[in-house]
């Protein structure tokens, strides 16, 4: 058994009359997490599905006199897939300030549905944390030897929980695929009412071949053959469902520095993967470079979230190709980040180093890559 990061953090929020909201994509843990959380509460608890069509009708009668007899003496109510329940926000909204003692937690696969229902209303009453597929950092009872032996098969098939399960790499090959054919776009097509699922699937292939390479929205249009203001859309929704994220360019406000453009990374490597159909091996690849940076960038993101960090990330680069992979801002401190897959080292650039001198410089390679993401 696994215990996630946020098992103890969300503990320490029950019974502070807060809406806590769990997002994270389908098939990540949520479920199974919350189910833990409620066992260890030490409260009565209320579960409920809110793709459950009798949890919908219980949840939208608002009225606080309905939602007294269904909770009696309940202290914590956890409403699972939650964006599933219309008006959610109105919903949690009642609950949170008719009683006093109570805490919710509500989990969603989708950010766009959840939060722009909930959002609002729930300003100053909730806290937000993101589930992401298993980090380094939670693999506790795990020895060195095994993370290092166990390296390479995470740079191609990642860390969903249900990996740790199966035993053969094609065990593994064939739920990805069914995990990208069957969940992966579901939020988006029933709640934002995406038709062109075929559309959205090739602009994650365009994605996944252009890896932490700059990416520009007109040049996937006339790719995809679609209006740039829709590819904006699509890049924005799967942002939402926690597919990719976008890492834009830093600056200082230096007149060499290129600040408009963006590069997209999957927070997970197989997911990646499973979108191209490509299992093969570390070392008959030749896109490992490339998945080195995804993996390191993906486990520092879980790091700084599980921490509860505000970290900002971006990369950094001159009109004349100078350039360093990460840029991390905390509190404006900055840390600088190269990853290097083979034994190749890399110096500050000279433009960095002369306008940062006092911002760390890391190169992040196989032998010391633990360090900065545990």
């Amino acid at each position: 058994m696994i215990v996630r990061r946020l098992q103890e953090v969300i503990l320490k929020q029950i019974g502070k009359n807060k809406v806590l909201l769990l997002f994270g994509t389908r098939r990540v843990g949520k479920t199974i997490l919350i189910e833990q959380i409620a066992a260890l509460a030490k409260v009565p608890y209320l579960l409920l599905n809110g793709e459950d069509q009798e949890a919908q009708v219980l949840l939208t009668n608002r009225s606080a006199a309905n939602y007294s007899r269904i909770l009696g003496q309940i202290r914590l109510l956890i409403v699972d897939e939650a964006q599933a329940v219309p008006e959610i926000g109105q919903v949690l909204k009642l609950f949170i300030d008719s009683f006093k003692d109570l805490t919710i937690i509500a989990t969603g696969s989708s950010a766009f549905d959840l939060m722009n229902k909930a959002g609002e209303p729930l300003t100053g009453r909730n806290m937000t944390f993101h589930l992401y597929p298993i980090a380094q950092l939670e693999l506790a009872g795990e020895s060195l030897l095994r993370t290092v032996q166990s390296l390479d098969e995470r740079l191609i098939y990642g860390s969903y929980p249900e990996l740790f399960n199966l035993s053969t790499l094609a065990e593994k090959e064939n739920y990805l695929i069914e995990l990208v054919r069957s969940y992966l776009l579901k939020d988006i097509l029933i709640y934002e009412q995406v038709k062109n699922s075929s559309k959205l699937f090739d602009l994650l292939r365009l994605l996944a071949f252009q890896l932490g390479a700059e990416v520009s929205a007109d040049e996937l249009s006339r790719q995809l053959g679609l209006s740039k203001n829709t590819v904006e859309r699509y890049l924005d929704l799967l942002a939402k469902v926690f597919i990719i994220y976008r890492v834009g360019g830093f600056s200082n406000n230096l007149r060499k520095e290129v600040t408009k453009s963006s590069k997209w990374y999957f927070y997970d490597n197989g997911i990646r993967n499973a979108i191209i159909n490509d299992f093969r091996l570390p070392a008959v690849r030749n896109d490992m470079g490339a998945l080195w940076e995804n993996y390191c960038f993906a486990e520092r993101i879980k790091k700084n979230s599980y921490e509860l960090k505000k970290a900002e990330i971006f990369f950094w680069r001159t009109y004349d190709q100078q350039e360093i992979d990460l840029i991390e801002k905390q509190n404006a401190v900055l840390l600088a980040a190269d990853f290097k897959w083979g034994d190749k080292q890399k110096k500050k650039p000279v433009f960095f180093a002369k306008n940062y001198p006092q911002v760390p410089f890391l190169v992040i390679n196989k032998d010391n890559y633990l360090e900065f993401i545990q």
